[in-house]
């Protein structure tokens, strides 16, 4: 049998590469996956890398009420109630000292990360069946504090606190609340910020991370979906109000 065998999980910033790699092992073991993110071609190309049948794309802004009740209504009629939700979506913002940090973009970081995650818990627990899973991804950033990146911090820091109270008001329902924390991954969202960081710090940024890292590398999407897995599944069923760190051991 597998882990998420008649399981329908919906997934935010789901045209990303965590996300995607997420969608790929929830449909390998079982799962329905509903895949979200903002409208656009790489949302179109995640569907089409996922099993005919087994999945669909909704175009999804995390920060709007209007676009949660709208997704969760139209994934609930075709794949009936929820069973996993990975609130995955994010942003980066920019890099620049406190004082100078655009306030535009430090609203924009919590409002994806912190509001979004916050209306996937307010609308995204009563479409869920008793006894599921809500995952968080946070970030290794959560459980640190690094100068230029003031909003993402916040926002990463917030994340922890959200999932904590929540895990109490769903305990009722036996539905498991948690977070997972990566460190940086190989993929173009960390490239990006790399680009920029190596700028800052005359110096390349990946090897920077990569000297930060006991296990001396970038984690891959994959690693990170299959600790999704287990928050997700049977396999963490004791599991609720904690903090998984998938870091390469960054943050000891």
């Amino acid at each position: 049998m597998k882990k998420l065998d008649n399981r329908h999980a919906l997934i935010t910033g789901g045209a990303g590469s965590i996300g995607l790699a997420t969608a790929r092992l929830f449909c390998a073991e079982g799962a329905r996956v509903t895949l979200t993110d903002l409208p656009g071609a790489a949302l179109e190309a995640a569907l089409a890398a996922l099993p005919a049948g087994r999945a669909q794309a909704l175009p999804h802004d995390v920060t709007r009420s209007d676009a949660w009740q709208r997704v969760l209504r139209e994934a609930v009629a075709r794949f009936g109630p929820i069973d996993v939700l990975f609130s995955n979506a994010g942003n980066s913002g920019v890099m620049a000292p406190v004082v100078d940090y655009p306030e535009d973009v430090f609203d924009s970081v919590i409002a994806v990360h912190v509001r979004g995650a916050f209306l996937a818990c307010k609308y995204g627990l009563p479409a869920m069946r008793d006894g599921g899973s809500l995952v968080i991804c946070s970030s290794v950033a959560g459980k640190r504090g690094d100068p230029g990146v003031s909003a993402y911090i916040t926002a990463k820091h917030a994340q922890i606190g959200l999932m904590r109270s929540v895990s109490k008001e769903a305990a009722a329902r036996g539905i498991r609340v948690n977070s997972v924390h990566p460190g940086p991954v190989d993929n173009g969202f960390q490239q990006d910020l790399e680009q920029r960081l190596s700028g800052v710090l005359g110096r390349d940024a990946t090897q920077f991370f990569d000297e930060m890292i006991p296990l001396a590398r970038h984690a891959r999407p994959e690693e990170i979906a299959r600790s999704v897995l287990y928050l997700a599944s049977d396999d963490s069923s004791f599991s609720t109000g904690s903090t998984l760190m998938v870091d390469g051991g960054m943050n000891v």
